[in-house]
């Protein structure tokens, strides 16, 4: 009976172990909008969302109301890496800041944290939206043979971060999420962009936001759409 009850216990163990290891892992890519006080990497990252929370700011109180955590947990998957950085630019131009010239991101920029992601099985990047508020240069189409001066503008940045990210990162699904309410050609660069290299991309459509930020509302709303644009694949 004691043999007939360990094997049992070890048998229990053992597949536990086994789902929770086949269980998919998800990376994100993020700006502001993917970010919660203790859950990015690294942790000097720059949050918007903080803990305890910042009521003037936001109403979004607990990781748990966060989109990606919301999405992670109900559909059973894992959280690898969540390489979000509030502010961050995907070019390497950032907010001027009353100053003539654009500030210089690459230190943060999307095309400079694009190799951090872990090993996932699954990796959403989400941004755009501070290329958009900055004002940054959108520049030309571009799908290869970038120079340094390429990345400070936003369409050869984007082509040269998905690019690299395909290779970089084979047989893993790669989604590109768009923010509404951004500037037209930012928007428009995205989808051609996306389309041209075959990465999906979720266009997000009212999203509820407070200081142009997802409200605890907004993060149901993109978690929401994410799932209704998966599920339509």
């Amino acid at each position: 009976m004691k043999n007939s009850l360990l094997i049992g216990l070890f048998l229990c163990l053992f597949a536990f172990t086994a789902s929770a290891q086949s269980a998919k892992s998800v990376s994100i890519l993020g700006d502001s909008y993917s970010t919660f006080q203790g859950f990015v990497q690294p942790d000097t990252n720059w949050v918007w969302y903080f803990d305890p929370a910042k009521t003037m700011n936001t109403d979004v109180t607990s990781v748990r109301e966060t989109w990606w955590h919301q999405f992670i947990k109900k559909n059973g998957y894992r959280l690898c890496v969540n390489n979000s950085f509030s502010g961050s630019t995907i070019c390497n131009s950032g907010y001027k800041r009353d100053k003539p010239d654009f500030a210089d991101y690459s230190d943060r920029s999307f095309v400079t944290r694009m190799d951090n992601l872990g090993c996932p099985d699954i990796i959403f990047i989400f941004g755009g939206t501070n290329d958009a508020w900055a004002g940054s240069p959108i520049g030309d189409y571009k799908y290869e043979g970038w120079t340094k001066e390429d990345l400070f503008s936003f369409r050869p940045a984007m082509a040269k971060m998905l690019t690299h990210m395909v290779d970089r990162y084979p047989n893993v699904d790669i989604y590109f999420i768009l923010n509404d309410g951004l500037r037209e050609e930012i928007g428009e660069s995205v989808k051609t962009i996306c389309e041209q290299l075959q990465v999906p991309c979720i266009e997000l459509q009212g999203i509820d936001k407070l200081n142009g930020h997802p409200s605890v509302k907004g993060m149901a709303q993109i978690c929401e759409q994410i799932e209704a644009f998966l599920a339509g694949q």
